[in-house]
């Protein structure tokens, strides 16, 4: 029977490998008996929930029994004086994945093809591959996005490049200049999407006024997520913008109801905690320099990051990786990133990342 299921399955099914998230902390307690398991594996915010956040679920919770708003109105409209777009420029997801999961279905079929980075974010592939579209990978340049392979890869079949920046695993980022320089030469009837999952981590100076390029690049649109600065990870918010042609486009194929209650109000919500933002970001740049500076001293090769995570060469991260459960920490072996030698480690809090170093200098001896 599994076999003729597949011959009926869609085209690009076959063969698909389901997405493979970081451990759960409540796993590696089960299976070792333990209850002080260290999660620096899915670059989550370690502050935990904003208090304004909280309020704000805690408030919405007595109307759970009715639907919520199927068109986020009022995070639609903080969100756009926010950005400085209009409120018919943007689509609501369920997590930044989903925005690129409708992008997608939206536009991508089997005829196209799709360019992304060797060592981009793994659900590129996943999508191309759903919808029976052939997947075009140009090698990296220092572990980063290699604009002018991308450039050079164009087809007549090319439907959509996906641009992560900062890009996860690695935490490379691409400059305004080279961005923009980069829109300048894609032909308009290729799709760019640049998925900025991490763009409140770059500081001022970095981040690139892409929602400002919307207007002289109708084929660009930018993703975003309320997932890792905004600590709403479990709530699963993200949203697209673009131009409200293709905005509009892409809310006939997403699906009503997607955003559930609590999560519109605790997105919204966060949005005015500033504090919250800001402690965050200030912690993830000092935890990162100890981090840094750590792996400098003990000659662990690292990648130079922007994200909240950073990314090490350990030689066998396999074997590290289970070497490092046994210890109670659990960080992120990449292999099907396409860099078997290396695992990626989200920045924690002060203690957590202690408890890595020593965890990791334990294991290494």
């Amino acid at each position: 029977m599994s076999n003729e299921l597949t011959r009926l399955a869609n085209p690009g099914v076959d063969g698909l490998m389901p997405y493979q998230p970081g451990k759960p902390m409540e796993e590696l307690e089960r299976e070792l008996g333990i209850t002080d398991v260290v999660k620096l594996a899915s670059n989550e915010n370690p502050l935990g929930l904003s208090p304004l956040a909280r309020a704000a679920i805690d408030k919405a919770a007595p109307e759970l029994a009715r639907y919520p708003d199927a068109n986020g109105f009022y995070l639609k409209q903080k969100l756009s004086g926010l950005l400085g777009c209009g409120s018919d420029q943007i689509t609501l997801g369920n997590g930044s994945n989903e925005v690129l999961e409708i992008l997608f279905r939206t536009f991508v079929g089997a005829e196209d093809e799709v360019i992304f980075d060797a060592h981009a974010f793994i659900v590129y592939q996943l999508l191309t591959q759903s919808c029976g579209a052939t997947a075009v990978k140009t090698p990296a340049k220092e572990w980063g996005h290699d604009l002018e392979a991308m450039l050079n890869a164009i087809s007549k079949r090319t439907k959509l490049i996906c641009i992560a920046n900062p890009n996860n695993p690695t935490g490379t980022f691409l400059t305004a200049d080279e961005l923009e320089a980069f829109m300048a030469r894609v032909p308009q009837r290729v799709l760019v999407v640049l998925d900025e999952a991490y763009y409140e981590y770059l500081t001022p100076e970095q981040r690139p006024p892409s929602l400002q390029w919307l207007a002289d690049y109708p084929n660009l649109c930018v993703s975003r997520t309320f997932s890792k600065a905004y600590g709403l990870a479990g709530l699963r918010v993200g949203y697209l913008v673009a131009s409200a042609a293709m905005t509009d486009l892409l809310n006939r194929v997403r699906e009503p109801f997607n955003n559930n209650a609590l999560a519109l109000a605790a997105a919204e919500a966060v949005l005015d905690d500033h504090d919250y933002l800001a402690r965050g970001i200030e912690l993830n740049r000092r935890e990162m320099a100890r981090m840094e500076a750590y792996f400098t001293d003990r000659g662990i090769p690292y990648i130079p990051s922007v994200a909240n995570f950073i990314t090490i060469e350990v030689g066998q991260a396999a074997a590290l990786y289970e070497a490092l459960l046994k210890k109670g920490v659990i960080v992120r072996p990449i292999a099907g990133y396409g860099m078997p030698s290396h695992l990626r480690v989200s920045i924690g809090l002060e203690f957590e990342n202690s408890r890595f170093m020593q965890a990791l200098d334990d294991v290494m001896r």
